[in-house]
């Protein structure tokens, strides 16, 4: 497909796509769009960055009927972000004819009251979070009844987040003749009940290698050693002068504590996690599409899904628990074509989630902030090849050989009980002081 002319989409929404250089397809647009244009229930597995909103906005667009003044299509997010990101989507495709049809932001952490009194002139399109968007249904405020289209963002972000109960809730009271769009950068098993519940016949569309993480992004670690984590990640910020950079961390604290770090280092940092107030989040993400930060901090969730522009570097304060996503995260840079790279930080001890990553594929150059401040290669990190508790079972095997063999000749009933006992106790004490001896190296360095 080579023009969005060929789907023979409104003059108007072509002309807002060139006006924004959007002039080819992605692969999952073209994928998808003709067939959720002939009325198809689609499956999207897409990561962030695919074009997956405009391939599920523009069918809608297309279909809706702007002399119906009913609500028509609903498109649920997982969070306030997402769907804010969705919205501002939406409005720039209808830049040209703002007043073809109206559309609503229904989230939580707004005025509920002034969100009530919105429905009384309905939407035709409605983007919003599931628990605001249910909410409103329950005091009759939103009336589904004519809805044609769903859309479910994120889906397996909906499942992480415990939402999903209510996105089924909010597909039961839809009408049965509907088109329901699922998009989800994974499709977990425990979402699959709920595809086969509301999709018929769909059609599943995958974005292909090329439009998936990750082709030129260079990976890199960097051992913390005996240093505070906060201050080297802020010297490896400054050695790296990026455009924008994205710093993830585990948690919402880590993060606060982080950006206070970078502010202290006079570094140009924005904030991005699940509890800021949600005035201060939709500031913080429309400074950050303004390219107002050059550093970024975010947590997974408050993250996913958000499309950030010209990130050049990310950098990992901590190794995510899930190792899914370490892809998520490096796959936010190093797009459209552009290079990228991304610097883990991790201690001796989190060399086992980094051996897996090694094992899905990624390649890691092992690099070290000097003394002048640059970053230079180091060493080859430190594998550890066998699993610890492996060790010490077999060195008790090997142990208790010796044993059985002299029993042999003796054997008493019971014995290969009494052995399997005895062999379990001897692992299990040898696998507690290996433990206790790991930890006294570590407290022996902390105190360095």
């Amino acid at each position: 497909m080579n023009s969005f002319q060929q789907f023979k989409l409104l003059p108007f929404i072509v002309d807002a796509l060139t006006e924004k250089r959007i002039t080819k397809p992605t692969d999952i647009q073209a994928r998808i769009i003709p067939a959720a244009m002939n009325g198809r229930d689609i499956i999207g597995k897409s990561q962030t960055g695919t074009g997956k909103t405009l391939a599920f906005l523009l069918p809608i667009l297309e279909a809706i009927n702007p002399e119906d003044q009913s609500v028509q299509a609903i498109v649920v997010a997982p969070t306030r972000e997402l769907a804010w990101q969705i919205h501002e989507e939406l409005k720039s495709l209808l830049i040209k004819q703002p007043e073809f049809i109206k559309t609503s932001l229904i989230v939580g952490g707004t005025d509920r009251e002034r969100q009530i009194d919105r429905m009384k002139n309905p939407p035709q399109l409605i983007i919003g979070t599931p628990g605001r968007i249910l909410d409103l249904m329950k005091v009759q405020a939103l009336f589904p009844h004519k809805v044609t289209h769903f859309v479910v963002d994120e889906a397996d972000q909906m499942l992480d987040m415990g939402f999903l109960p209510e996105v089924d809730r909010i597909a039961q009271a839809l009408p049965e003749k509907l088109q329901t769009m699922v998009f989800s950068a994974t499709i977990p098993e425990k979402l699959e009940p709920f595809l086969k519940k509301y999709l018929h016949d769909p059609r599943y569309a995958e974005a292909s290698a090329e439009h998936r993480v990750v082709p030129k992004i260079k990976h890199h670690t960097i051992p913390v050693r005996h240093r505070d984590r906060k201050a080297l990640t802020v010297e490896v910020a400054k050695a790296i002068n990026p455009f924008v950079c994205l710093v993830f961390t585990n948690t919402k604290q880590e993060a606060d504590e982080l950006e206070t770090t970078f502010r202290e280092a006079g570094l140009n940092v924005g904030t991005l996690h699940g509890d800021m107030q949600a005035r201060r989040r939709k500031q913080a993400i429309k400074d950050i599409n303004d390219a107002k930060y050059q550093y970024v901090i975010a947590t997974d969730l408050a993250a996913r899904g958000i499309d950030i522009k010209g990130v050049s570097h990310v950098i990992n304060f901590g190794i995510p628990k899930d190792l899914d996503f370490y892809t998520h995260r490096v796959g936010r840079t190093g797009r459209a074509g552009a290079t990228g790279e991304a610097y883990t930080l991790y201690e001796d001890h989190e060399n086992g989630p980094i051996n897996r990553l090694e094992e899905r594929g990624f390649s890691f150059t092992h690099v070290d902030v000097r003394h002048d401040g640059s970053l230079q290669p180091i060493k080859t990190r430190k594998r550890r090849t066998t699993d610890r508790k492996m060790k010490v079972s077999q060195t008790a095997h090997s142990r208790m050989a010796g044993e059985i063999k002299k029993a042999k000749k003796k054997v008493k009933p019971g014995y290969k009980k009494k052995f399997k006992y005895k062999l379990k106790e001897t692992a299990s004490r040898e696998h507690m002081q290996s433990q206790r001896k790991e930890r006294r190296e570590i407290r022996k360095k902390n105190k360095r």
